[in-house]
């Protein structure tokens, strides 16, 4: 499939963007379009197209979702669900997910840091394309979805299981990708399921955080790796997309996959 032309499709919900890209007096409910999802070979996942915009980043829920701050989003393209474990053993030829049973369009699991950089390049000789792991401001973004609650469906805790598997309806297990609620850009499980890896290395806090979307990969605490979005495990506080953790790049946990980014 290198060099071939990416496939469109035009499906989905999306968001509504206004003139700085976000339109935060918009209920959620109502910012709804097709979202452009793209689809790059038999092996690529779907990647749905994220408008360009601003918001403000983190939370004054804990010291490492602090300080808030503003950070500007260039257009980009985002994988629609975590990567599966069909996906993975497509390109890598093996799946060594804790969770094998779960079924292929479960999230893939037991994948470190440094494995997920082998499959993106791996994926990238087979599509042409140049993939990578989104960065920590382009996932939060993405999460929020034009919102500034504490999920990206508002901040009612009551209805988070329409949109998230985690520690109170999962039975302490991932599920398939794409069954439950999608935010307003059209993405899936961006709360629980599995966390998910992003490019940047970990920061104790925001303090001196880039503000251009970028990932942060200097002054690294621990040379630990940023992950966000919590698990079939944790609790509803877990699962806020302003919620962020650090872990060892090497160390593949059960409780720990990826989606893909890629630019335009």
């Amino acid at each position: 499939m290198q060099g071939s032309s990416a496939q469109l499709l035009i499906m989905g919900g999306g968001f509504i963007p206004d003139e700085n890209g976000t339109n935060p007096d918009v209920p959620i409910q109502n910012k709804v379009a097709l979202a452009a999802i793209v689809k790059d070979c038999a092996e690529c996942p779907e990647m749905v197209l994220i408008p360009a915009g601003s918001f403000v980043m983190g939370s004054e829920k804990t010291s490492n979702e602090q300080p808030l701050h503003r950070v500007t989003i260039r257009s980009f393209f985002m994988g629609k669900t975590e990567i599966t474990q069909k996906q993975w053993m497509d390109v890598m030829g093996s799946n060594g997910s804790w969770f094998y049973g779960c079924g292929q369009d479960c999230p893939v699991d037991r994948v470190s840091w440094n494995d997920v950089q082998s499959f993106i390049i791996k994926l990238n000789q087979k599509s042409g394309q140049r993939y990578r792991l989104p960065s920590e401001a382009e996932w939060e973004y993405g999460a929020r979805a034009g919102s500034s609650t504490e999920w990206s469906f508002g901040n009612d805790e009551s209805i988070l299981g329409n949109y998230a598997w985690y520690g109170g309806n999962s039975g302490y297990k991932p599920h398939q990708v794409g069954q439950k609620r999608p935010n307003a850009f059209g993405l899936f499980d961006t709360s629980g399921n599995v966390w998910e890896w992003t490019q940047d290395c970990w920061h104790g806090n925001y303090s001196g955080a880039p503000t251009d979307g970028s990932a942060w990969m200097t002054d690294c605490t621990d040379a630990l790796k940023a992950v966000r979005g919590g698990s079939w495990g944790t609790s509803p506080e877990s699962l806020r997309s302003a919620i962020r953790n650090g872990i060892n790049p090497v160390s593949p946990s059960n409780f720990i996959g990826f989606r893909l980014a890629r630019d335009l």
